[in-house]
């Protein structure tokens, strides 16, 4: 997560000015490694028998 707001913060405008990388994506982007996180996590567990 903390490389997705580095990135978000390090890319800059294009040549037009326009943000490519902005919160909005960065977000989104930590939302769905949440999701990939948390879906795996719940796998691992699903395989354990304790």
């Amino acid at each position: 997560m903390i490389g997705v707001l580095a990135a978000s913060q390090l890319v800059g405008k294009n040549s037009v000015g326009v943000d490519i990388f902005g919160a909005n994506h960065a977000w989104f982007f930590i939302t769905l490694l949440t999701i990939g996180y948390l879906g795996s996590r719940g796998l691992a567990k699903a395989g354990s028998r304790r």
